[in-house]
């Protein structure tokens, strides 16, 4: 991996926009880059958070481990995003796993670099605070769909949380690429893969979504926030 490849990838990162061209060039050079296969453990949990990563291209699952040894899948990390950043302000040990779901290109940065680093650039801590604010609010939202909503409900949220994220509107239909297996939106909504294959069935069949491996489509978003109420 070139550093000049290197450097455009960070660059291109909302985090480090409007960042002077010294500080981006210093991150460049205490930065690693690491391409990971599908299916490769990242970090683990019960180690130390010593590193906070960049993800370029891919996506990462952020799952735990329940008591009875099923997967639990916190969040999904998709291009351009952060994990791992509770580093930046917990000096503890990992919660969760961190896991390729496709190939993945990412940047890693020692927590005690990136701390100086901010320290230099102090707009960054505001941003960040930001993002952690964010992303807490994100699970909280998935705890109040898991305690409140039925098994529908919860795959439908999911859904229309993953295309307001990701999605691409092409006239008044919704393309989200790549779509997710069946048994991580399962893990992902606290359902089994055989509700989440059913629920899938019958909202295609209603004609409200379309889908297969590599993508979905939404018909009509307003349409199925309907079904939420």
């Amino acid at each position: 991996m070139a550093e000049k490849s290197k450097l455009w990838y960070l660059e291109n990162f909302n985090l480090f926009k409007e960042l002077p061209k010294k500080s981006m060039e210093k991150l460049n050079n205490i930065t690693s880059m690491q391409e990971f296969p599908k299916s490769q453990p990242i970090y683990f949990a019960n180690e130390p958070s010593n590193s906070i990563f960049f993800l370029k291209k891919g996506r990462v699952k952020l799952t735990r481990t329940s008591p009875d040894g099923k997967e639990m899948i916190m969040a999904l990390v998709n291009p351009g995003e952060v994990f791992g950043e509770m580093a930046y302000v917990d000096d503890g040990e990992r919660t969760d796993y961190a896991i390729s779901v496709d190939e993945c290109l990412i940047c890693a940065i020692s927590k005690d670099d990136f701390r100086h680093f901010v320290e230099e650039n102090p707009a960054l801590d505001k941003k960040l605070t930001k993002l952690i604010g964010f992303k807490l609010r994100k699970f909280s939202k998935r705890i109040e769909d898991l305690v409140f909503k039925d098994a529908q409900q919860r795959v439908i949220s999911f859904l229309l949380t993953l295309a307001k994220s990701y999605g691409k509107r092409v006239g008044d239909e919704l393309y989200i690429k790549p779509f997710l297996t069946h048994q991580d939106i399962a893990s992902l909504t606290a359902c089994s893969r055989q509700t989440v294959n059913a629920i899938l069935t019958d909202l295609r069949e209603q004609g409200k979504i379309k889908f297969d491996r590599r993508k979905l489509i939404i018909h009509d978003e307003d349409d199925l926030q309907k079904l939420l109420k």
